[in-house]
């Protein structure tokens, strides 16, 4: 395993466009972050030749790849080629380039994809152990000590904001909400892009984990454990339920300015199927004003109806955190000058 986790690391140093020759089922369900998927078969194909294999034995089951790849391999190095000249990555210092090309175990599919394009006197570098070993990779790196700090407030308080602005003067930052496509709550999906698989929003998390420095302090914002349909990995949302928190307190008013600036955009209907689907624990009342007030636009009414149920949910969460530093945020403009503030309770 330690072989192949060096293996991993002298793979990922190498500069060029990194291709994905597994099925789209395979690549969908989880891919390593910015790799061009080029299937060497599809679903179906794949499915078919797993069947004679574990039928007929793997002799039967090359052979049978083989004809699938003799009827579409003109087709499949214009899409590998059109990859390559599209690639913009800088070369090395010594100007070379290389074809970056992974499968599930770094077995034939990469190996074949290889010596086709080794063919065309091209450098080409394939991963042994594939994206199982990257797999491993992602899961092990959940438990590195991490100096996270987490960004609380209760919704409204433009934790989001916040994180963003850290993030421009170039502070670490972890932006699960982003990479999740999800704001967390009901109305978290408003558009927003389609949420990736969870074993996705693992890798992408890994990822940005693997460009920071661990000494330094990385901030992410106060989660539940699912954002959506993602769920945090369950190692780090330990580190984050332990870490120093910063609480962000701002007045009512402003809340309500940041979710009317957030939510009055979308259609009337997708914010009443919102309200809907937690209707049973905002109870019948609030529903029916926030229902009702949706309709006449009246969105601070809207806002309000639903900030009570959400800050109970809130401080329930808050329980038993502790080594937690107040900033009060009243009034003030999400800018440079906040940051004085938030350098000076660290």
């Amino acid at each position: 395993m330690y072989f192949k986790r060096k293996e991993l690391e002298k793979f990922r140093c190498f500069k060029g466009p990194l291709i994905d020759v597994r099925s789209p089922s395979e690549y969908y369900k989880g891919h390593m972050p910015n790799s061009i998927n080029i299937p060497l078969f599809d679903d179906d194909e794949r499915s078919i030749i797993g069947t004679i294999y574990k039928k007929e034995g793997r002799r039967k089951a090359v052979i049978e790849g083989l004809k699938f790849f003799e009827n579409k391999m003109e087709l499949l190095l214009d899409n590998l080629f059109k990859s390559i000249e599209s690639h913009t990555t800088i070369p090395n210092k010594n100007n070379e380039l290389f074809i970056r090309i992974y499968c599930s175990r770094g077995g034939m599919r990469s190996q074949s994809i290889g010596w086709l394009l080794d063919k065309f006197k091209l450098n080409i570098v394939t991963l042994n152990g594939g994206y199982k070993i990257y797999r491993r990779w992602v899961l092990d790196s959940f438990s590195n000590k991490l100096n996270l700090v987490v960004i609380g407030g209760k919704t409204g308080t433009g934790k989001t904001r916040l994180l963003s602005l850290l993030d421009k003067y170039k502070y670490q930052t972890i932006d699960l909400e982003g990479f999740a496509c999800h704001r967390g709550s009901t109305f978290g999906g408003l558009g927003m892009k389609k949420q990736p698989s969870n074993e996705q929003f693992e890798n992408i998390i890994a990822e940005k984990l693997n460009s920071f420095k661990f000494s330094n302090n990385i901030f992410v914002e106060a989660e539940s454990a699912n954002i959506g349909k993602c769920k945090i990995p369950h190692e780090f949302f330990n580190q984050m339920k332990n870490s120093r928190r910063i609480e962000i307190i701002r007045s009512e008013s402003n809340r309500l300015d940041e979710l009317i600036d957030t939510y009055s955009v979308f259609k009337k209907e997708e914010l009443q199927e919102s309200v809907l689907r937690i209707k049973k624990r905002l109870g019948p009342q609030r529903t029916k004003i926030a229902l009702e007030s949706i309709h006449n636009e009246k969105w601070d009414l809207v806002c309000k109806s639903v900030l009570d149920y959400y800050d109970k949910c809130y401080e329930y969460e808050k329980v038993g955190k502790t080594n937690i530093e107040i900033i009060d945020l009243t009034d003030k403009k999400y800018d440079k000058s906040i940051l004085e503030l938030i350098n000076n309770v660290l």
